[in-house]
């Protein structure tokens, strides 16, 4: 499956064209490049913007019909009984990419008891695990994606790995579409 578009979809400074699986004319959702929890996805405005402030009323409308949209679907595929939906808004709030961005992160009973308990996903998204800044930084600056860290469980993914989830996404989110018809 070629990718939803020929345009070059940025996500800050960086290419993201091929782990995008859902396009609207202002917004769009690709999957993670290490993501937190299996079906961490982000959702993003397509105009490179640094703060939500920074978005028209139009582009936030988009943006959270958007997240709205692409939860339901990353709910149902990923057998999910509940979300996480955030928007880390300012270095200071831990947003290590200058571009407005809402994680969608699929949880289940028990999924961090290991880690602390529900709450400990708020600590991974603060942490060096959840810096996707340093993550893309690092595969331009090697070529390739990042070692995995400390946390065995988060393997880092190949664009061939991102894409195939895109191209199944991009499925399911589609079926939903016509399903809702």
């Amino acid at each position: 499956m070629p990718p939803l578009t020929k345009d070059a979809i940025r996500f800050g400074t960086f290419t993201v064209t091929s782990q995008v699986f859902h396009l609207t004319p202002l917004s769009y959702a690709l999957v993670n490049l290490k993501p937190l929890l299996p079906g961490h996805v982000l959702v993003s405005p397509r105009r490179v913007v640094p703060r939500f402030n920074d978005l028209s009323v139009v582009e936030v409308q988009d943006l959270f019909l958007t997240v709205q949209r692409v939860s339901r679907t990353i709910e149902r595929v990923f057998s999910a009984s509940s979300l996480n939906i955030a928007i880390q808004d300012g270095v200071d709030a831990g947003q290590s990419v200058p571009h407005v961005h809402a994680h969608i992160i699929p949880r289940k009973k028990h999924d961090l008891s290991h880690a602390g308990g529900p709450d400990a996903i708020y600590r991974m998204m603060e942490s060096e695990e959840g810096d996707l800044g340093r993550q893309f930084r690092e595969r331009e600056k090697r070529g390739r994606f990042p070692a995995v860290d400390a946390d065995e469980s988060r393997n880092p993914r190949s664009e061939e790995e991102m894409r195939k989830e895109a191209e199944w996404l991009a499925e399911e989110m589609a079926a939903d579409e016509n399903e809702n018809r």
